[in-house]
């Protein structure tokens, strides 16, 4: 199928990762937020990591399933565009939901007249996370999946780093547009307002991706040749049997994956609290209110910082790894994060953080294209869902040893001092460097023709 495919333009691949970066835009804003929101409900470290599940228990279910189906659908709009929208919109309207889940809380105990338990508003925005997730990731499988289906295999490389760039520079947007109000017109944005913005760029940059990128039209017969009839388990056995590569890339991806996870999934926290000296957001109250926004405008800042830094290099990495290989340049990024998670681990002044997330977005560029690429050539024409559905078990399978691992060792290690409790936040960067060392070195034994 990739012979008769023509080769995209930058225009074409520019239009073919708007939809990304509308994604990443309302995934960052998740990953930034969500922890203030969570706490400030009642959430512990522990608790705030179970939440965190929803992720990646969507991802080993959702996107394997949607894989298959969206390998074997047959509609007038695409294979792979009826997830891709479908996804977004109601994605969208569970980022509207999540901030205000406990005046959703409190309208069901006036509807409903019962004397709903204290944790309803926190059982409320586990929900409306679990929806944000499952829904991200009925849109972001297939889409992975839609680049074999219309990018000629020579541009494999070149077409995941533009979704590298959509990912930085979506990020950017999403983590700079509070801390910018707030520093140029003095303007405080408020957490219900950053998440409608990320619902309006989700379904927005989607829905123009759908419009203007058309996918092959394949009849019933094609799709039948191409996709057999057998089980998930058939289908795992045979994602393996494709080379014995796969088996490493997929090590490789796992113990990546621990280690990128330990900073997204903790940095707000490790900033609003190791950094900014704020206790126990539940417990500190409106005394480090003040300090509380300045931790998480810090926050945006620097995760705005990390995805500059993955969007200004996106594209250089896929032009390195096409002259001297992904092995090599991935190698070479992994180790630039892990250094900079150290120095983060160790030094909790401000201008240095921000600079080694700057540090560690080099890495994240190439997380974000090269495995993907490494795995692509091994990809049968027609199984590219379900190709990418059984990979992103090795990215939502190592959330779940981050949120529940790594949050019970940083939830079991507090100090309490007079005023109120803390916690080691920078545990999880020298949790995640290991992890990322031993992702370089299962690298090391990838063959990279």
């Amino acid at each position: 199928m990739n012979e008769t495919l023509k080769k995209f333009s930058t225009t074409q691949f520019l239009y073919f990762c708007l939809g990304f970066f509308g994604l990443q835009f309302a995934w960052q804003m998740r990953i930034i937020l969500s922890g203030p929101v969570t706490e400030g409900l009642g959430a512990s470290p522990f608790i705030y990591g179970l939440i965190w599940l929803a992720g990646p228990f969507t991802g080993m279910v959702v996107q394997p399933i949607v894989g298959r189906l969206s390998d074997k659908t047959i509609s007038p709009f695409g294979r792979r565009r009826p997830y891709l929208l479908g996804g977004a919109i109601l994605a969208s309207l569970a980022l509207w939901l999540f901030p205000n889940s406990a005046g959703i809380a409190n309208f069901l105990h006036n509807l409903t007249g019962l004397n709903l338990p204290s944790w309803s508003a926190l059982l409320v925005a586990a929900i409306m996370i679990w929806v944000i997730d499952a829904c991200v990731n009925v849109a972001q499988g297939p889409y992975r999946a839609l680049i074999p289906d219309v990018v000629p295999q020579e541009q494999h490389s070149v077409a995941n780093s533009y979704i590298s760039l959509a990912i930085g520079l979506g990020s950017v947007v999403a983590a700079g547009t509070a801390p910018f109000l707030k520093c140029i017109f003095n303007y405080q944005m408020s957490i219900e307002a950053q998440f409608i913005m990320a619902a309006i760029a989700f379904t927005l940059g989607m829905t123009w991706t759908c419009i203007t990128i058309k996918e092959k039209k394949q009849e019933k017969q094609e799709i039948k040749e191409n996709i057999k009839k057998e089980s998930f388990i058939d289908s795992v056995k045979e994602f393996f049997a494709l080379s014995p590569e796969v088996s490493k890339i997929c090590l490789m991806q796992f113990f990546t994956w621990i280690g990128t996870m330990c900073m997204m999934i903790f940095f707000t926290q490790y900033s609003v609290h190791t950094i900014f000296g704020v206790p126990d957001i539940a417990v500190a109250g409106a005394d480090f209110k003040n300090a509380t926004l300045e931790g998480t405008n810090f926050s945006s800042i620097c995760f705005a910082i990390f995805n500059l830094i993955c969007f200004l290099v996106a594209i250089p990495i896929g032009i390195f790894s096409a002259k001297m290989g992904n092995k090599k340049v991935h190698i070479f990024s992994i180790i630039t994060m892990i250094l900079a998670y150290l120095v983060m681990a160790f030094s909790h002044n401000k201008i240095i953080v921000a600079m080694m997330m700057g540090v560690s977005g080099i890495g994240w560029a190439s997380i974000c294209a090269l495995p993907f690429a490494m795995l692509s050539r091994y990809i049968k024409p027609g199984t590219e869902g379900s190709v990418m559905g059984i990979f992103n078990i090795f990215i939502a399978g190592p959330q779940v040893v981050v949120c529940t691992v790594v949050a019970w060792i940083i939830n079991h290690n507090s100090i309490v001092k007079a005023a109120g409790t803390f916690y080691h936040w920078e545990y999880s960067f020298i949790i995640g460097a290991m992890m990322l060392a031993l992702a370089a070195l299962t690298t090391l034994t990838i063959k990279d023709n």
